[in-house]
């Protein structure tokens, strides 16, 4: 199979014999009892004229050695196989001019009998409006469904998942659902955010509340019952496009639930790295993955291990599990409509494949971007995964990734004190990235302690790292509730409910009324930076300049054309002056600064020199005239 061709050969040798060894032991396996064929299911449930070719996994019994035809116009089977267990099919679908939008009848065969079966086929979602990714202007909102709103207390406790509701666990369903989501646009609106990513909504195990994350799907075609339904995904997408904001799902290729069916009995044999009994777990650090000198023992923990020695590791060189996922994933799309997708534990799946996926998507979706998680503060790990270049004979196609690399300095610099130069260091690696302005930079997620907990509870600390964050290059990203301030340690304390989301909470922090004092001047200072962002293309879209930097300042200049920014931060908790030579900065062709954002300090020139007064523990931005 030539669909990873290229790849890391000596690793591929490795996999080759796996598969080898695996397809003898499928073989020479117990054929199933001879009994009629029934399909039960059919994965995806539905397709589209005009998406691409498309694999079908069927579910059934009695489907060992089955002959499987279509006689619908436009339709063409290009090869189907059964699993000699019987309990699987595979069926490649090629689509001609003639297809649109019917049934399509399929005949299955085999020795004890036939059966029938439909696939519908669905007209495309529509172009307007749908599949932008990203751009300079944009602000992204990381929400997880269950901890911001409560829109549908019905769906808070669903029959078929008896005992996962309790808002008093940490780790259970809270009730917050996807019409909460949707009921609470304007107030993300008014904040100025213009996309949300949302966390996975696949359905995850009926029986268990620690799943209500969404990352440990029992089925990859079907919202989870405690979120809503795919209609109350499309309404939200539909008017989140009405309200100007783009929407990104989050995308898991990398593993499933311990409860998926496959777990018990794959597809194929090499459907997953291990078994229940027998695998290896995820190991950190990732240095390894991006070692070619590193022997197989360091990167296949990696490449192959379960995630949280938990989560079963799909098999993406199993070119089966490669089509099922990536056609999961336009099935997504279509459906919805959204804009593009966060892909979840990046670098734990092989590049080859990321390749694949990223081809494939752009040839549907031209503008659609995804965002790659690659949990790691060294910008050399970072940038190996992104895509615009090829790197050990893959280019992963990757448009962007989460810039952890700045997140770890802002952190360390303003929560811990570390030297301000770290900043200055940390963006003079940019150079390893094809494009850098692209980044997407955040301060805190649901994976990590709430920076205000990071920086001991200091609102003033927290302000500070917004402030960097909403002015330095890169597209940034904020976690829902750090508007006003949420605190929270680590998961799954910095999962907290969104206050005035849930029936009997105390206060709504969805409104000003409603926010403590301490909460609406977190919202005001955050709402402001928005403002400023779009009112000032060289903070969105300006090139990024150093001017100065020590162990408690940096000062920075945002420009495009004539708009010139200029950030000074002073993480000092005493009032500073710093000063640099303006001969040879693009500050140099300004004659004075006006101060646009913070409640004091000065900027202005002198010999030759700009000198600046920062007020204590402050970001103070200006603007050159």
């Amino acid at each position: 199979m030539h669909l990873f061709t290229g790849y890391w050969p000596r690793r591929r040798k490795i996999a080759c014999a796996t598969v080898a060894l695996l397809a003898l032991l499928l073989l020479f396996s117990p054929a199933a009892p001879c009994q009629a064929p029934a399909v039960s299911k059919l994965e995806p449930p539905n397709w589209f004229p005009g998406a691409g070719n498309v694999m079908l996994l069927v579910y059934g019994e009695g489907l060992a050695g089955a002959q499987i035809s279509t006689t619908t116009s436009g339709v063409h089977i290009t090869q189907a196989e059964a699993s000699p267990q019987g309990n699987y099919a595979f069926v490649w679908l090629e689509f001609g001019k003639g297809a649109s939008p019917s049934d399509v009848e399929f005949l299955l065969k085999t020795h004890a009998g036939s059966t029938t079966f439909n696939l519908p086929l669905t007209p495309r979602h529509s172009r307007d409006g749908a599949f932008r990714g990203l751009d300079a202007n944009d602000v992204l909102y990381l929400i997880m469904p269950d901890r911001f709103a409560d829109g549908s207390p019905a769906n808070d406790q669903p029959p078929q998942s008896p005992g996962t509701f309790d808002r008093k666990a940490p780790r259970a369903y809270h009730g917050g659902d996807l019409k909460g989501v949707r009921d609470h646009l304007p107030y993300l609106h008014e904040l100025g955010v213009t996309a949300l990513w949302i966390t996975p909504v696949y359905d995850n195990d009926n029986h268990s509340p620690a799943d209500y994350h969404g990352y440990a799907a029992v089925n990859f075609y079907a919202v989870d019952e405690h979120l809503g339904t795919l209609g109350d995904l499309q309404e939200l997408v539909k008017e989140a496009h009405k309200h100007g904001m783009k929407v990104f799902l989050d995308c898991v290729v990398n593993h499933t639930g311990p409860k998926h069916p496959w777990i018990e009995a794959p597809p194929t044999p090499t459907w997953l790295h291990g078994t229940p009994q027998r695998h290896l777990a995820t190991t950190t650090p990732i240095d390894p993955a991006v070692d070619e000198h590193a022997p197989p023992r360091d990167w296949r923990p990696i490449l192959e291990g379960w995630f949280d020695d938990r989560l079963p590791d799909l098999n993406q060189e199993d070119p089966r599990v490669a089509e099922y996922l990536i056609g999961n994933a336009i099935w997504w799309a279509e459906h919805v409509g959204i804009d593009g997708f966060r892909l979840d534990t990046f670098p734990y799946v092989y590049r080859g494949f990321w390749a694949t996926f990223h081809k494939r998507l752009t040839q549907l979706y031209p503008a659609m971007d995804t965002i790659g998680e690659i949990f790691d503060s060294a910008p050399t790990v970072v940038a190996h995964f992104v895509g615009g270049r090829t790197v050990e004979g893959v280019d992963t196609g990757l448009p962007t990734v989460f810039d952890f690399p700045l997140y770890s300095a802002i952190k360390d610099v303003v929560a811990h004190d570390a030297p301000a130069r770290r900043l200055k260091e940390v963006l003079q690696q940019d150079w390893l990235y094809p494009h850098p302005e692209r980044l997407v930079t955040f301060i805190g997620n649901h994976d990590t302690t709430r920076f205000v907990s990071e920086a001991a509870g200091s609102k003033e600390k927290l302000k500070l790292a917004q402030a960097l964050l909403l002015t330095m290059r890169g597209i940034p990203q904020l976690y829902s509730g750090d508007e006003i301030g949420m605190a929270g340690g680590a998961d799954p304390d910095n999962r907290r409910d969104f206050p005035g989301g849930f029936p009997g909470d105390s206060h709504n922090a969805f409104s000003a009324q409603g926010r403590t004092p301490e909460e609406q001047d977190v919202f005001s200072y955050v709402q402001a930076l928005l403002k400023l962002r779009r009112q000032h293309p060289a903070i969105t879209a300006g090139k990024h300049w150093h001017l100065y930097a020590d162990d408690s300042a940096y000062i920075f200049l945002r420009e495009v054309g004539a708009d010139r920014v200029l950030v000074a931060f002073n993480n000092s908790e005493s009032q500073r002056k710093a000063a640099f030579r303006a001969a040879d900065t693009p500050v140099s062709s300004a004659r004075r600064f006006e101060l646009i954002f913070g409640v004091s300090g000065t900027a202005g020139f002198n010999d030759g020199k700009v000198e600046i007064e920062m007020p204590p523990r402050s970001v103070t931005i200006y603007q050159g005239r």
